[in-house]
């Protein structure tokens, strides 16, 4: 992993655990509580890949075990979160970019049912029984609600920071627009996710291919008028 890669993962890991310690693990909300820090690690896994969402999903997950007031197994949550960042890195397109908002928003839906369904899993092999007193169906309905309410104003910033640090040329040429939109799916097209809409991509095409034309035409009338002019003098 580059160094601006892990000082950014490390940077946001651990801004995402405090807020989750700090904030929303303190709001008191029925069923589970809103994982910051899996939304950033699915985040991270979109942009750099499996290989490196995994090593990311692990120290984050680790540092979530050791940080305070953690009352289950050190290594058990790093679990999670390794497989969580392994397989949202392979739902990463080869070109990075994604044809519509409908590719991340899954992917944060099969992370919050499948990080709940793994931790319980984990729990259970090790023990733990509260998942069963809690019930899991309301786990994994919470969990998947509050994920997907706080994913659009998460995923796409920590997508366009990523994208920043790795100097990739699709976060300026995304990000360099103003938004195109407010509704929901708004948020998943700012900031340089390499996010956009097949209506949009095509108007944008066709804008570049009238404008090459206009140009083409403009050479070839001052070229004619040369030439014109280089008959007369002769």
């Amino acid at each position: 992993m580059r160094f601006n890669r892990i000082l950014l993962s490390a940077t946001l890991i651990v801004v995402a655990l405090v807020v989750q310690v700090t904030v929303l693990g303190r709001l008191q909300l029925p069923g589970a509580v809103p994982d910051l820090l899996l939304l950033t690690v699915v985040a991270l896994a979109l942009v750099y890949g499996h290989v490196s969402g995994a090593l990311i999903g692990f120290a984050a997950g680790l540092l979530a075990d050791l940080a305070p007031p953690a009352d289950h197994a050190a290594g058990r949550y790093a679990l999670v979160l390794c497989v969580i960042g392994y397989v949202a890195g392979l739902v990463r397109p080869d070109n990075g970019r994604f044809r519509s908002a409908w590719g991340p928003l899954l992917t944060v839906v099969a992370a919050a049912i499948g990080s709940t369904l793994l931790y319980a899993s984990v729990g259970a092999l090790v023990g733990d029984t509260a998942a069963r007193h809690v019930g899991l169906t309301g786990l994994l309905f919470t969990a998947t609600l509050y994920d997907l309410l706080l994913a659009p104003f998460t995923v796409p910033f920590v997508m366009a920071l990523a994208r920043r640090a790795e100097n990739d040329p699709m976060a300026v040429e995304a990000g360099g627009g103003p938004p195109q939109g407010k509704d929901v799916s708004s948020g998943w097209l700012a900031g340089g996710t390499g996010l956009r809409i097949g209506s949009q991509r095509g108007g944008l095409r066709l804008k570049t291919a009238r404008s090459r034309a206009n140009k083409a035409v403009r050479i070839k009338g001052v070229k004619a008028v040369k030439g014109v002019k280089s008959v007369k003098k002769l």
